[in-house]
């Protein structure tokens, strides 16, 4: 399997999780919820929207692409300080999300 297909893979794995818990949404926030200046739109997306909306998305241009990948990466990090821990999807949302990351840097 190439990295690529482990990213796509990953990601796809992220979504599945979305899916199953019902926190896929069916429309899109509004447009200006994309123009924040913030990391991960952290003003204008809830930390789950901005995984469906902006970097599953994203990533996955890049994979179609057969762009370069980021060389480093790391969204767990945001997702420990950004979701409550009563959040119903933490844990399991950060195990994959720390997978994604794994995918990324000097383990490559």
């Amino acid at each position: 399997m190439t990295h690529h297909d482990s990213v796509r893979q990953q990601l796809q794995a992220i979504e599945t999780l979305l899916r199953r818990h019902d926190h896929w949404q069916s429309s899109a926030p509004e447009p200006a919820a994309f123009e924040s200046t913030q990391p991960f739109c952290m003003d204008t997306l809830e930390p789950v929207e901005w995984l469906q909306w902006v970097l599953i998305p994203r990533m996955h241009a890049l994979l179609d692409g057969s762009f370069p990948l980021p060389q480093t990466f790391a969204v767990g990090p945001y997702y420990e300080m950004a979701l409550d821990a009563a959040h119903p999807l933490r844990d399991a949302l950060l195990a994959e999300l720390t997978q994604l990351d794994a995918l990324f840097g000097d383990n490559v």
